[in-house]
């Protein structure tokens, strides 16, 4: 079933059980609609616009290392076609971790807070990132893990390549 999601829809997400489709911009003010459970997340452009890339963006610079790429590089890992720019997850088996404390972190590393959430860190490149969608979907039969990975191969299956942001898997 998740391999005929179609990821260029937002209408398909929510009819796969995904919810939320807020804003970065509104979730940095209040994360309260965000659920404490384990689960999967996407961020979703819903702007078909050619993306428009910023040499520094606004991640946070955790351990040191600098979350910026070059341009040519984030030209590289687009994904036409797609609304999805990046799948995540959050807690499972050994982590406590919910999809509102992971989004937490995630919206703190973006303001440019020494946070520990270095997967997906290319959005805060994208200039419109605080118009950027997050959707999610609590997962109770099987490891968010897991999930996140079927996820991700569908996705290379229909594009041929990872989502935008995600660099592992």
């Amino acid at each position: 079933m998740k391999s005929q999601i179609e990821f260029n829809k937002i209408e398909a997400l929510k009819k796969a059980g995904f919810s939320g489709f807020v804003s970065i911009a509104s979730l940095k003010g209040n994360r309260s609609m965000i659920p404490a459970a384990a689960g999967v997340y996407m961020v979703i452009r819903k702007s078909s616009s050619e993306p428009r890339f910023l040499k520094t963006g606004s991640g946070g610079f955790f351990k040191d290392r600098n979350p910026n790429v070059a341009v040519a590089e984030l030209e590289s890992n687009w994904v036409d076609g797609t609304c999805v720019m990046y799948i995540g997850k959050a807690g499972g088996a050994g982590s406590s971790s919910t999809l509102n404390k992971r989004l937490g972190q995630y919206l703190r590393f973006g303001d440019g807070f020494k946070v520990g959430h270095w997967g997906g860190r290319y959005i805060w490149q994208l200039e419109d990132h605080d118009e950027l969608l997050l959707c999610w979907k609590p997962v109770m039969d099987q490891e968010p893990e897991e999930y996140e990975t079927e996820l991700i191969d569908a996705f290379r299956q229909q594009y041929g390549k990872r989502p935008f942001a995600n660099l592992a898997k």
